[in-house]
């Protein structure tokens, strides 16, 4: 009986401790169901991102990512174009938007944490600014250089699959590490693209630019050409691809 006394006061104290502690926890990982995020290495490319991320369950979420790039100078062009067709463009920049949603699949401790796989669907526009264009026209053993004005946009929708894997950088795991370990998506883009001069174009002079638009043999992009005496319109139809990846920052709550 003494040590019935004895332990009954015992286990009071010890289930009062717990409560105690459970009572003012620390938030566990499950209870901050919210990232937001950017990636940092999009910025060397201009590329000014934000993205959400919102835990559905365990082992579920759904990130919802924007991006802009800034009116600027095309990025790699000379690795699609060779020296003397790059000089053609005079003063071209883009800008672009991108508007991406990504249902993750966490295989590692979840919640927001450990590797993943993620199906996604992507939106893409491309524009251009008002840039000049010059057109070499042969005749009678001579060349002649008649300028032209270029502008146009496209737009892409396509799909994919990224593969990364996400850690907490803290204890209170709110600060996160998001790597883009390596993600493609393929789909189609359309676009119209219009150069225009301020000479009349014989249909000799027609000919020769639809050829030297053509000789550009831009990779990975479809595209056909209708010339009038106006100048030409390059109508772009055909895939859409693309590769992601990179490291993202953010905050969870």
């Amino acid at each position: 009986m003494k040590k019935l006394l004895l332990i009954i006061p015992y286990f009071i104290i010890s289930e009062a401790t717990a409560q105690g502690i459970m009572n003012n926890k620390p938030l566990l990982p499950e209870d901050k169901m919210n990232i937001i995020k950017t990636n940092v290495t999009g910025y060397a490319f201009r590329n000014i991102n934000i993205s959400y991320e919102r835990s559905i369950n365990r082992w579920f979420a759904v990130n919802v990512g924007f991006g802009t790039v800034p009116e600027g100078k095309v990025p790699f062009m000379n690795a699609f174009l060779d020296e003397e067709d790059e000089k053609k463009f005079q003063n071209i920049k883009i800008k672009a938007t991108n508007f991406t949603i990504e249902p993750r699949f966490y295989i590692g401790e979840g919640y927001g944490k450990g590797f993943y796989f993620a199906p996604y669907y992507r939106y893409s526009k491309v524009s251009t600014n008002t840039f000049d264009f010059t057109f070499d026209y042969n005749a009678f053993e001579t060349t002649y250089s008649i300028p032209l004005k270029g502008l146009g946009d496209a737009n892409g929708n396509s799909g994919g699959l990224m593969i990364g894997a996400q850690f907490f950088l803290n204890t209170q795991h709110s600060f996160i590490l998001d790597f883009w370990i390596a993600g493609a998506h393929y789909g189609s883009g359309k676009g119209d693209f219009t150069l225009t001069s301020d000479v009349i174009l014989t249909p000799e002079m027609q000919a020769q630019l639809k050829k030297e638009i053509q000789n550009l043999d831009v990779p990975f992009v479809d595209y056909t050409i209708e010339t009038n005496a106006n100048g030409a319109r390059i109508k772009v139809d055909g895939p859409w691809a693309g590769f992601r990846s990179g490291f993202s920052l953010g905050y969870r709550f």
